[in-house]
């Protein structure tokens, strides 16, 4: 055999190792994501994979695409009502949010026949469901008994996501290594689930109406039940559980109300957890850094509803179909994600007070693109409204999702050890009470320039406003620690104060407690 032939086999072996190499490395970018869901489901239990998904993908994410675009057109088509009300009507509707240390303290202290997290699936997929579907076959509603129902079911989403979460707070303490994997899962669902939400629910609104879809919506609360029926979770309350409970009530009826210093579990446990809460805002390093959140959100009005009716009118606006509309929500959820990508791997690591400033400052710039619409300023430079709202969109998800993060991040460090998950929930409230100050801020500006359903001439002056106000929590900044992200913000942990302030009848009768909490734990 020559030397040529030889070379030309070495060649072809080598070219047939390289394509081997090649398909071996598709098959595994693509079998990756398959085993990366088993080994979860392998090492969690396959149920609260399952849950995760439906919460944050199905109920969250595809759910609350469906429910944020119908109920937009429900209150512009069906209840008729001024985009100022609307405003208004959406921040009522958000309270549930405010509200989720309450959620959270429930699923940790009241067990509901011994179970923690299964009773609380259930009761919030059949408040959906029946919320929904009343809501879904009442045609003239009115509109006091509408705002109950879709209030209702707000509260079934929070109380969901708040008992989900506690899965994953509780997951994470038994398997620190899939720690952020499960938040990975938590983000890919509800990121995944928002884009085919928002792609589909412009369509579905068109085909079926906003009543229509909300009919659909009872089918993601439908399998939140199904969640709380599959569920793997251990049973607390047994024998030992009964008989700590009735000696407490026993010390109840047999002393006078002044005088009682034992409490039962679940009072003792609500009751521990608002004091360390309480102790911990009172903080300067915590409170102040709170109190800039509030302000950064409640600062910046939301006239959401003003650019909804402008954007939908047939004569003041550009006058997009339901389908743009869900299709522009759709691109707007993919800015939210480079968003998140862009911190994660560009941002993640500069200052707190460095880097919200910068966000802040652009996040008022960014609105000047609603100005450059509104004005058709855009169709002087020869871009198309469609394509205009699909950038403006992008954008503002985009320096919203940036604006987020590092607040995210901020309150995770704001939380001290031993509540950890109920201190964030408050931190959350805090940040949602703030966005419903905004909202009903917003509201006030829209009925104070008669920006209405069919007159739109001074909402430029509102979107002007808006930006000026996006850009005063600047002027607060100082509030914020400008320290590492990765370095701890709280306090060393000094005595505990707890244990100075309680008499000894009432530290023997914390043992007898404190070992139930040991027994039911295991």
């Amino acid at each position: 055999m020559g030397e040529e032939a030889k070379l030309q086999i070495i060649h072809n072996e080598e070219e047939e190792v390289q394509e081997s190499k090649h398909n071996n490395g598709i098959c595994s970018s693509i079998c990756a994501p398959v085993n990366w869901f088993r080994m979860l489901a392998k090492e969690l239990h396959w149920s609260f994979v399952f849950g995760v998904v439906i919460v944050y993908g199905i109920s969250q994410g595809l759910g609350g695409a469906f429910s944020l675009i119908s109920t937009e057109y429900y209150m512009k088509d069906v209840q008729k009502v001024q985009p100022s009300e609307s405003q208004v009507y959406s921040g009522i509707t958000s309270i549930p949010w405010i509200v989720k240390p309450l959620w959270g303290l429930l699923t940790d202290a009241v067990p509901i026949l011994g179970y923690r997290r299964r009773p609380y699936f259930l009761f919030a997929g059949s408040l959906g469901i029946v919320s929904m579907l009343f809501l879904s076959l009442h045609k003239n509603l009115h509109i006091v008994l509408a705002l109950l129902s879709l209030t209702a079911g707000s509260a079934a989403v929070a109380i969901a996501d708040v008992t989900v979460d506690a899965c994953v707070a509780q997951n994470s303490g038994s398997h620190p290594s899939l720690a952020a994997d499960m938040q990975s899962l938590c983000a890919l669902s509800s990121s995944i689930g928002a884009l085919v939400g928002f792609s589909l629910s412009g369509i579905l609104v068109h085909l079926l109406g906003p009543m229509g879809v909300y009919g659909l919506l009872s089918i993601p609360a439908g399998l939140v039940v199904l969640v709380g029926v599959l569920l793997k979770e251990s049973q607390t309350y047994d024998f030992a559980y009964q008989q700590v409970l009735t000696s407490h009530l026993t010390a109840f009826v047999n002393r006078s109300v002044s005088k009682i210093l034992i409490l039962p579990q679940v009072n003792q446990n609500l009751t521990d957890a608002a004091k360390a809460m309480w102790n911990t805002l009172k903080c300067p390093e915590v409170w102040r850094p709170c109190l800039y959140m509030y302000l950064s959100f409640a600062l910046s009005v939301d006239i959401q509803e003003g650019m909804f009716y402008w954007a939908t009118d047939s004569k003041g606006g550009p006058h997009f179909s339901k389908e743009s509309i869900g299709y522009i929500s759709a691109m707007a959820s993919i800015g939210a994600l480079l968003g998140a990508i862009l911190y994660q791997y560009g941002l993640k690591d500069h200052s707190f007070q460095d880097l919200l400033f910068w966000i802040q400052l652009l996040f008022g710039l960014s609105g000047m693109l609603d100005l450059v619409l509104v004005l058709r300023l855009n169709l002087k430079f020869g871009i198309p409204d469609y394509f205009f709202m699909v950038i403006d969109a992008s954008v503002s998800k985009m320096v919203g999702r940036l604006k987020w993060m590092p607040l995210l991040v901020l309150s995770s460090k704001l939380c001290p050890p031993g509540i950890e998950g109920t201190f964030f929930a408050l931190l959350m409230s805090i940040d949602n009470f703030g966005l419903l100050t905004s909202r009903w801020g917003g509201g006030l500006l829209l009925h104070f320039f008669k920006i209405t359903r069919t007159k739109f001439h001074n909402l430029w002056l509102a979107i002007l406003i808006r930006n000026i106000l996006r850009i005063t929590p600047l002027f607060v900044l100082f509030l914020v620690p400008r320290s590492d992200p990765n370095s701890s913000i709280l306090p060393d942990e000094k005595s505990d104060s707890k244990e100075m302030t309680e008499t000894p009848a009432t530290q023997n009768e914390n043992i007898e407690l404190v070992a139930l909490v040991h027994h039911m734990d295991r």
